[in-house]
């Protein structure tokens, strides 16, 4: 660490540090927010809470986490679980690997530690999936053991106390964060302590128009003090979008549609999808000429990669979204067999009736391309 960090740590001395400590309890004891996670200390509920908390809100982990802990009670029902039906009750909070790694890390658990949670970071760290916040975290709220702890409200609220101008993501950015979350953990309740900590940044040291005046800490906080908190921390930079256009065929056979599973390696390995390929860059959805080329493009790749004939037909939707650094236009068609006698030669597909759909994990989009195909059932052509 260079002598200036190390400087500048030396500034929040132990009265300091007794002030805040006694600051933060104070204000956690009556704004404290109350999740369903915090009703135990069962070192399971907090894994899967803090693993659903990454990249995802509060607000939008809160019902995903019922429904999880309502399938999977525990690490060994988890462990027991085929991933299919794992990555189903994750379906809707995206960035699947977190749910192929707990299902992982459940079976390491189970098979190498005879069903009981590691009671110390390292040992967490270990397993697939688990970093240093997320061992700490568990460490500090199931077994109240000192654990320091840096996530994004964290690091949000760190930077803003020290007034830290530089990037906090960086290497040195990171390791004054870590020592400074270390230098004011107390030894006596560090799990409540942390809690206080991502409460307060979650609810008063907001991202935007973060709330100083009525924070408990800003006598202490240099970025108040100076008027920088509108600046700190220093903003990550956005990863540049590639537009990509992809189209995805609901084919149909015998009432029945064709869904392939998505190899490991690839975008939502592990899901069901219909079959989606890569096309022409298309910005005219009634342009009679695009769609014939995009049809005869999307028949060809049936051919090369599946191995089936097919007649692809409508168009029936156009969903966009992005996905890390993609911005996707999704192009959602009909089609049907030409060759009723072929099979697809994908190593895992399902002719699936809609009324089955749910029963198989699918993207986000993939999910609202059921839907559609379910409401107008009634509308499509069953053809064979």
């Amino acid at each position: 660490m260079k002598s200036s960090d190390t400087d500048l740590l030396a500034e929040f001395d132990a009265d300091w540090r007794q002030r805040f400590r006694g600051q933060l309890r104070r204000w956690y004891a009556r704004y404290g927010r109350e999740l369903p996670w915090r009703n135990s200390r069962d070192p399971y509920r907090v894994w899967i809470s803090e693993i659903m908390l990454q990249q995802t809100t509060v607000t939008a982990v809160v019902p995903f986490f019922k429904r999880f802990l309502a399938r999977f009670p525990d690490v060994s029902t988890l462990a027991a679980g085929e991933e299919n039906d794992v990555l189903r009750m994750w379906e809707g909070l995206g960035y699947y690997s977190r749910a192929r790694n707990i299902h992982k890390a459940a079976r390491i658990i189970v098979a190498d530690f005879g069903g009981e949670f590691p009671k110390d970071v390292a040992a967490l760290e270990s397993l697939p999936g688990i970093g240093r916040y997320t061992a700490g975290a568990i460490v500090s709220f199931a077994y109240d053991r000192p654990a320091a702890i840096v996530e994004a409200n964290t690091l949000r609220l760190y930077s803003r106390l020290l007034g830290y101008e530089q990037d906090p993501r960086s290497s040195s950015g990171q390791r004054l964060l870590w020592q400074f979350a270390e230098s004011i953990l107390p030894r006596k309740q560090p799990g409540t302590f942390n809690q206080a900590l991502m409460d307060l940044g979650a609810t008063v040291c907001t991202p935007v128009d973060p709330q100083c005046l009525a924070c408990p800490v800003k006598s202490g906080c240099r970025a108040f003090q100076s008027g920088s908190q509108d600046r700190i921390p220093v903003p990550q930079k956005r990863p540049e979008l590639t537009d990509v256009t992809e189209a995805a065929v609901a084919i149909v056979h015998n009432e029945e549609y064709l869904l392939c599973r998505r190899p490991h390696g690839e975008r939502w390995a592990g899901l069901w999808d219909f079959p989606r390929f890569a096309t022409s860059e298309f910005s005219a959805p009634h342009n009679g000429r695009d769609l014939r080329k995009i049809r005869g493009e999307l028949e060809g790749h049936l051919k090369t990669q599946l191995g089936l004939a097919a007649h692809v037909e409508d168009l029936l939707k156009q969903f966009r979204h992005s996905v890390t650094r993609y911005r996707i236009q999704l192009l959602c068609f009909t089609g049907r067999l030409a060759n009723t006698t072929t099979q697809p030669n994908a190593e895992e597909y399902a002719w699936v009736c809609p009324s089955d759909f749910h029963e198989y994990p699918l993207s986000v989009t993939g999910r609202k391309f059921a839907d559609i195909l379910v409401n107008k059932r009634s509308e499509l052509p069953f053809i064979d």
